[in-house]
């Protein structure tokens, strides 16, 4: 095993981002959209009865190491997205807008450049108290594309189209490190971990 050259070896210093929330988003049946509301409260589960809530999961498509429905943590307990990025998708896409609600959003945040960079560990402090943890950027997937192309007729392209638009630009998502309750409008501060090229 050879180690990186000093020249190829790069750490970005740890720091903080101020932020606010700009909507919230939960399931209200089994469904894949979810609905606009004023508050969220989270305990360690992420959103009680809300379709990603749960300590555990089930994997899927994103997992291939695993077979299909073994349990394991969640760590997609919350999708968060930016209304900047979603306008880019739609831009490239053709379309007007794309809607947290549609592709399953909870958090729609301002203040943070292409939140979907944000490295994992990331941690986001709520003025209100709650704690979550980035734990990675949010791979776009045929249903949310569904979802949206059910809002924009005569466009079924948009099904497929929306994954490879959606790249790096989809969101994060993340669990509950510390519970308690999020209001719409509230501040966060972003505070990224120490990085480095390995």
């Amino acid at each position: 095993m050879t180690d990186l050259f000093p020249s190829q070896r790069r750490r970005l210093p740890a720091r903080r981002i101020k932020g606010r929330v700009a909507g919230l988003y939960r399931t209200l049946d089994e469904g894949f959209a979810t609905t606009a509301v004023e508050t969220l409260d989270l305990g360690f589960d992420g959103i009680e009865g809300d379709r990603h809530g749960g300590a555990t999961r089930l994997s899927g498509g994103r997992e291939p190491w695993y077979p299909r429905r073994t349990e394991m943590r969640n760590e997609r307990q919350l999708s968060l997205l930016a209304p900047d990025e979603l306008q880019s998708v739609a831009d490239t896409l053709g379309i007007p807008e794309i809607r947290p609600e549609w592709i399953g959003g909870n958090l729609l945040v301002e203040g943070l450049a292409d939140l979907s960079w944000l490295p994992p560990r990331t941690l986001l402090f709520f003025k209100g108290g709650v704690t979550l943890k980035v734990d990675g950027d949010n791979l776009p997937c045929r249903s949310a594309g569904w979802s949206i192309a059910q809002h924009v007729v005569g466009r079924d392209d948009i099904e497929l189209g929306f994954v490879k638009a959606a790249r790096h630009r989809r969101g994060l998502v993340a669990w509950v490190e510390k519970p308690g309750r999020i209001a719409a409008g509230e501040a966060f501060e972003a505070r990224l971990p120490e990085q480095w090229l390995y």
